[in-house]
């Protein structure tokens, strides 16, 4: 307070002050820092000064000029020319040169320097501030890094705060996301990402408390934009199929590295978030399942014909065929064949007698002709209450009791087409399967009713149905059947299915030849 003797009114005392706090303030800089009066001496030597060039401030202040102890004699001309006209120049001037150190080494910096101008707008001295260039390089190609990984790599960038939010976003993740780059900010990750989500906040939290994870993970991730911009599922067999297929098409595969961010400038290292680099590597991804899958499925097939040539009886093979398939493959497999495909003694005669080759007495000869006359009987069927593979075929299976199986059904569509039919459950249900709400009430029900409408067992939720055919003629249905636990069947899944019911077809048509040889 004025009158109290405080060093504030004292003469000199405030002034005593300053150049402590001037002094403190100088040694905590990053950069070296040096000033001269209007004459060139040295008025201010900080420790950054004194750490690069190895003159303490003792030493420096003082001195006039650099010549001779901090630049060479013959540079001194140039550097202090150039120095000192910043007292001159407008604005801050930049410059490069060697100093030199207290042992002899020269030390390539870069200065920035500004005139000081005293109380009356005359020149009284000069700052410069420098520090190492490589230094000042390496930062540059750091906030270059920055604003090159945020502008124009070629993989996504998002930085998370503590919180799992997005603070930073780079172009190439907002396109991976599909969603702006200033809307994303701030929003909780659940409202970009549906599957997939846990897992990604699981290696964020993981990050947050352990540290960098040694190497990169994979992700399988689908977009909520996708999953909202695919709408409802419909009833019909062809827009189910598409469904599925679009569902398996919207599942993207990001490979996915984590760093951790601390501050440089605390002391202990506070965590400010994590950056997450990825880079989509579905189709790659998808190559190679395809190929693991071909090649599995290509071993079951010669696995499965080895088996089945050493089956006394035809039938017996034909279901061999179908335990093969299974693995991997499907949850169940039901056999349904045509009644009595040879009703009379040489229908089985390719050209017997009627123009063109006709038979006239199998009942489906062709791939597009009508299943209306046909009727299927439930040949073999994989047990529906443990694993296990098919029981044994009854004998004279096909003048059994048919299944009934209405119009609409797979199968008969299958027959009627000549070829396979792919079909899932649509509607409610199909929207609480994806988001795994199966056990709620009224989702069961809808789930069993489906199945069983169909006469599959209790908790099908995807189907196949592919025709047998053997020389010409058309003599059943197979139907691959999986459960909620597994994806829709896609048309890899149907070729697949092709291959095995021709080998089950050919056994079945022989098992007819054989007791009329």
């Amino acid at each position: 307070m004025p009158g109290d003797g405080a060093a504030g009114d004292r003469p000199g005392g405030g002034g005593a002050d300053d150049e402590l706090l001037l002094a403190a303030l100088l040694d905590g800089m990053d950069a070296a820092l040096c000033a001269f009066d209007a004459d060139g001496v040295v008025t201010h030597w900080n420790r950054e000064a004194e750490r690069i060039l190895g003159w303490t401030q003792e030493e420096a202040v003082g001195r006039r000029g650099l010549a001779g102890w901090a630049v060479l004699k013959a540079d001194a001309p140039d550097v202090e020319g150039r120095l000192f006209g910043a007292m001159e120049a407008p604005g801050r001037q930049v410059h490069e040169f060697a100093l030199l150190t207290k042992d002899g080494r020269r030390v390539l910096v870069r200065t920035q320097s500004s005139g000081v101008n005293g109380t009356d707008g005359s020149a009284s001295g000069v700052y410069c501030a420098f520090s190492e260039v490589h230094t000042q390089i390496d930062l540059e190609r750091s906030i270059a890094l920055s604003e090159a990984l945020f502008e124009d790599a070629t993989w996504g960038v998002v930085l998370v705060d503590a919180d799992l939010r997005p603070v930073v976003v780079n172009a190439h993740a907002a396109r991976s996301l599909r969603a702006p780059r200033a809307a994303m900010l701030g929003r909780p990750l659940g409202e970009l990402l549906d599957q997939g989500l846990e897992e990604l906040e699981n290696a964020l939290h993981h990050v947050l408390s352990q540290g960098t994870p040694p190497a990169p993970t994979e992700l399988w991730v689908t977009l909520r934009a996708d999953r909202d911009a695919g709408g409802g599922g419909g009833s019909a067999v062809g827009a189910e199929s598409a469904r599925d297929d679009a569902e398996g098409a919207a599942r993207r595969c990001w490979r996915s590295g984590f760093l951790r961010l601390a501050s440089p400038l605390a002391e202990e290292p506070v965590p400010l978030g994590v950056a997450w680099l990825f880079q989509d590597v579905t189709q790659p991804k998808r190559n190679e399942q395809d190929v693991a899958r071909l090649r599995f499925r290509d071993n079951q097939l010669h696995r499965a014909a080895r088996a089945a040539a050493e089956c006394e009886d035809p039938m017996e093979a034909a279901t061999v065929h179908l335990d093969f398939a299974l693995a991997g493959f499907a949850d169940h497999a039901l056999l349904d064949l045509v009644a009595d495909p040879y009703p009379h003694p040489g229908a089985d005669a390719a050209t017997s007698g009627t123009p063109g080759g006709a038979t006239s007495g199998a009942p489906v000869t062709g791939p597009g002709a009508s299943a209306a006359s046909a009727r299927l009987v439930r040949a073999a069927a994989t047990p529906t209450t443990v694993p296990g593979p098919c029981p044994p075929v009854e004998p004279d299976v096909w003048h059994g009791i048919p299944v009934g199986y209405g119009g609409s059904h797979p199968a008969v569509q299958a027959l009627e087409r000549g070829g396979s039919v792919r079909t899932s459950i649509g509607g409610v249900a199909a929207s609480a399967l994806q988001q795994g709400r199966s056990g709620e009430q009224g989702i069961g029900d809808a789930l069993a009713d489906w199945a069983a409408a169909r006469k599959w067992p209790e908790g099908t939720v995807h189907g196949l149905c592919v025709v047998l055919r053997s020389r010409g003629r058309t003599l059943g249905v197979a139907t691959f059947l999986r459960g909620a636990s597994r994806r829709g069947f896609d048309r890899v899944d149907a070729t697949y299915a092709e291959d095995v019911a021709v080998r089950v077809a050919a056994a079945v048509d022989l098992a007819h030849v054989l007791p009329r040889a």
